[in-house]
């Protein structure tokens, strides 16, 4: 079974669920944060919206460099998502391109010249999944927390049935 076999069914399973919560993020409360050293809900939004994009860089590219850090502001939702399915596409379509030798490039995350962590974009795809998850995780407690209905995730939640 091929890197492109084995990633994309994960890759769409966890991007079709990461639209259904993205979409329910209220733009009138983009500056809400839950603690003062917490993201606001528009900035972490504005992050998961971006995400797939670090998978788009991560198989295609062989680094990013963080220097000079995001620029995050504040979006609509329809903004937030238009971004968000985008870079779904795109990631896709690059995950779908890949060879099983692309997957075994190194890939390393850069701060300007110093090298931050470095591993074949296989893993680094992953980590990136699994980091996109993980904010994901964030925005459905911060949903939760201004009671708005959390959409099913990996089952259902208190305000909806599985998602099939």
């Amino acid at each position: 079974m091929s890197m492109t076999d084995v990633l994309l069914p994960e890759f769409d399973l966890e991007m079709a669920t990461t639209r259904r919560l993205l979409a329910r993020v209220p733009t009138d409360r983009g500056e809400w944060q839950p603690h003062p050293k917490s993201f606001s809900l528009g900035h972490l939004a504005q992050l998961v919206s971006w995400m797939p994009g670090w998978i788009t860089n991560a198989v295609q590219e062989t680094s990013l460099d963080l220097a000079g850090g995001p620029n995050y502001t504040y979006e609509s939702t329809d903004t937030l998502l238009a971004v968000f399915d985008r870079n779904v596409r795109e990631a896709r379509a690059a995950i779908e391109a890949a060879s099983d030798e692309d997957y075994q490039v190194t890939w390393s995350l850069r701060a300007g010249p110093q090298v931050l962590m470095s591993a074949p974009r296989a893993f680094i795809v992953r980590q990136d999944i699994s980091h996109l998850v993980h904010h994901r995780g964030q925005l459905s407690v911060y949903l939760r927390l201004l009671d708005v209905p959390v959409p099913s995730i990996y089952g259902p939640t208190a305000d909806e049935p599985w998602q099939i």
